[in-house]
Order: structure tokens, then C-alpha cells, then sequence
């Protein structure tokens, strides 16, 4: 099995030592996002607004991440949501629910504590080729 790094100019780039994402070429290939936040990827500031608006954000950047590998949104298995606040849920499902509209992957939701950079919303993925 081999493992390659994804990168793009599309997303924000890694804060810590960390990909934006691994691709694992076996029989069928993975595809490992690492968590986003609400970074602009032109500033590597955090969007203005509340946990919606940060969610939009967080989704295009994920799907730039999915795009480096040649997927999309309809390739996701599995993710998570990280909020610091279950408050935001509906809201962040919302528009959570716009970028998969028919079969959407396996998911959880957890309340945390804290986020990088004061952020509302974090969400990883697991896409499959």
C-alpha cells in the first residue's frame, strides 16, 4: 500500500505537522481529509460570522482537499463534526446538508471544548475512490 500527501492552494495550509489529506492506493483507494476549519485560504484568517458561515467555509475547503485527489462530496464515506458549541447543530447541518443532498456518508457530531484558532465548526472526512 503507498500513501501520498495531498495539497492544494485551495484550502488553507496545514497549521501543525499535518497533510490536508493522505490518499492510500490499495484495491480501492482512500482518501483521509484532515479536519477543516474556517480558514481562508487566500488570508489564513477565519471567516467573519457565526457557525454557519464558518461551515460554508469548512465545506469548500474540504471539497478543494477532495478535488487534489480527483474526488468530490459523492465519493465521501464517512465524517465528523467537531463544534464547539451544540447549539449551532441545525445551523451547521443546514448547510452541512447542501453539499450532500442524496446518499450522505456515515457520520458523528461532538461537542469539544475548543478548536484551532477560536473556530466554531471542524470537519474531517474519509472519501473513497
Amino acid at each position: 500500500m503507498s500513501k501520498q500527501a495531498l495539497t492544494t492552494s485551495h484550502a488553507p495550509q496545514a497549521i501543525g505537522p499535518y497533510s490536508q489529506g493522505v490518499a492510500l492506493a490499495a484495491q480501492r483507494g482512500l482518501v483521509f481529509c484532515s479536519g477543516q476549519i474556517a480558514l481562508d485560504p487566500t488570508t489564513g484568517q477565519l471567516v467573519p460570522g457565526d457557525a454557519a458561515a464558518q461551515a460554508e467555509r469548512v465545506m469548500k475547503n474540504l471539497e478543494a482537499v477532495l478535488a487534489s485527489a480527483g474526488l468530490g462530496f459523492q465519493h465521501v464515506v464517512r465524517t465528523t463534526v467537531y463544534l464547539t458549541d451544540l447549539a449551532d447543530f441545525a445551523r451547521v447541518n443546514e448547510v452541512y446538508g447542501k453539499y450532500f443532498r442524496s446518499d450522505p456518508p456515515a457520520r458523528s457530531t461532538v461537542q469539544v471544548a475548543a478548536l484551532p484558532r477560536g473556530a466554531a465548526v471542524e470537519i474531517d472526512a474519509i472519501a473513497a475512490a
